[in-house]
């Protein structure tokens, strides 16, 4: 049995990305994910690239500077799936930091008249060094705005008179682990969906890896990249003796209908020392989140507790005029993010930089520990420097600026790219074009195979999911259920029936069987 040089254990954001990088690279991967594509973590983010602003508040300099120098560099890569957003900060005299940061104690000692609030000034050089850290070309900087007269004010109570409007931006989650696994299959790799590793061992000079199907490969390298199972990898799949860990801190989210029309974000800021996003979602919905608990119990079992959705809809409600409640709520998700446990006295405070682990102990294997969306290229390119001694003959670095699949047009490109589809394509109306588009980029016109009419997309299962859509996410996506199309690989699961999202099920369960 020959052997790749990489075993990747994970199909989340960075199993995918490491894969991506080292079949670009010219090494021969294999990555086996137990359930599905971003089937944990990696679908249930508050779906942003961002620098995080709060964590400034932590002194995470190198982590913040890395992530506001790639939202860019990703933003070009994949601007069907990513683009532009503007955060609105609404400036409130109750905010207070998180407990004990660097920055809170060191404000006590030189403004001890603040008490824990965070003043205006501190908000605005935070603000600055957001706008200086990153290296801005296509996202515009920090201004003010007067929220008795902006749009933006309508929806907050009178005491918010004034906000700051910052950048950032936007990205499917979902669809960015999804892509990242193509473009590692196009590059040679071996994607394995739905199949769990069930033992990993040094055998000579390389691994043995088993699935639970009965499957065996040899691989030089193992890659954990397991997310929150990585402790659980480590001990009882790989039997490795390893004194680090994994904090598992839960994010809940809510999706409520539309609060708001005019396309921005907001950053609210709670007297808890907690922030909380109100965000655009799919056009009809906002988006709320995310929460910061201890997560206790099987990773994969992560929900939004009846708590969590109260908090959420306490937080929001008292920023906003009208107050929002759980009988708003049409939708929740929760997932639970794999922190590196480094003694942090709470969930808000561990750090959510990343830290890779290389055991060379024998046949290498390197466990990856926490990370945020925003720096996965960089984690993969990280892991492959780290992995290059024992991988010779492995090419350079090569994923800034080289476009996922579908994203081979300009950050401004999607408006346009919408027209041509319909003008191709005349049976389109403007909302599902641009669906196709924010999905698929330049491979919409794939997905739509040529038709003239909607009959000859097949079988409509509602909001513009068609049969043409569905083969596309099983024979190209590695889809295996109407969970991963409607919850994942789309969010059409907001505006399904149950009878649809049904039949839905049946069909995937058909095709799949048939293959």
């Amino acid at each position: 049995m020959s052997a790749t040089d990489l075993f990747v254990i994970g199909g989340g954001i960075n199993g995918t990305g490491i894969a991506r990088d080292a079949a670009g690279r010219g090494l021969s991967v294999r990555l086996a994910e137990q359930s599905d594509l971003a089937g944990a973590t990696s679908s249930a983010s508050t779906k942003l690239f961002h620098g995080g602003l709060r964590y400034l508040e932590f002194m995470e300099l190198r982590l913040v500077r890395e992530s506001l120098r790639e939202r860019e560099v990703l933003l070009r890569a994949m601007p069907h799936i990513s683009w532009p957003m503007r955060f609105v900060l609404p400036l409130d005299p109750r905010m207070r930091f998180a407990g004990k940061t660097p920055v809170s104690r060191l404000l006590s000692v030189l403004m001890p008249w603040a008490r824990g609030h965070r003043p205006n000034l501190v908000i605005r050089a935070g603000l600055f060094l957001y706008d200086t850290l990153g290296a801005r070309e296509i996202l515009p900087g920090t201004s003010t705005l007067d929220l008795r007269q902006a749009p933006e004010g309508k929806l907050l109570q009178d005491r918010l008179t004034r906000a700051y409007e910052y950048s950032d931006a936007w990205v499917d989650d979902a669809r960015l682990v999804v892509l990242n696994a193509r473009d590692a299959a196009a590059r040679g790799a071996d994607i394995i969906v739905g199949a769990k590793v069930t033992d990993a061992r040094r055998d000579g000079d390389g691994w043995s890896v088993r699935l639970a199907d009965g499957r065996a490969f040899r691989a030089r390298v193992l890659v954990n990249a397991s997310g929150p199972w990585a402790g659980q990898v480590i001990r009882d799949v790989a039997h490795l003796p390893s004194t680090e860990g994994v904090r598992l801190v839960r994010g809940s989210h809510i999706v409520t209908r539309q609060l708001f029309d005019h396309g921005k974000a907001y950053f609210l800021q709670g007297q808890d020392g907690r922030i909380v996003f109100a965000i655009p979602y799919e056009g009809d919905f906002t988006l709320i989140g995310t929460t910061d608990v201890d997560h206790d119990g099987p990773p994969g079992q992560a929900v939004c507790t009846p708590d969590e959705v109260d908090y959420l809809c306490r937080f929001v409600s008292s920023y906003f005029r009208q107050p929002v409640t759980a009988a708003d709520v049409v939708w929740t998700y929760s997932g639970v993010r794999p922190l590196y446990d480094d003694g942090a006295s709470s969930a808000t405070a561990a750090t959510r930089d990343y830290v890779l682990s290389l055991d060379a102990g024998g046949p290498p294997c390197l466990h990856v520990f926490g990370g945020k969306i925003t720096t996965y290229r960089r984690l993969a390119e990280a892991a492959m420097a780290k992995l290059a001694p024992h991988l010779h003959g492995m090419g350079a670095a090569w994923t800034a600026g080289v476009p996922l699949p579908g994203g081979d047009f300009p950050v401004d490109g999607a408006p346009a790219l919408a027209l041509a589809l319909m003008r191709d394509h005349p049976f389109l109306t403007t909302a599902w074009a641009n669906r196709l588009v924010r999905a698929y980029g330049t491979e919409a016109a794939k997905v739509l195979d040529g038709a003239r009419t909607a009959a000859d997309l097949g079988r409509d299962f509602g909001a513009t999911l068609t049969e043409s859509e569905l083969r596309w996410m099983i024979a190209r996506e590695w889809a295996r259920d109407a969970e991963g199309v409607l919850w994942r690989r789309s969010k059409l699961g907001l505006r399904l029936t149950p009878e649809q999202v049904a039949a839905v099920e049946d069909y995937v369960s058909s095709e799949r069987a048939a293959a």
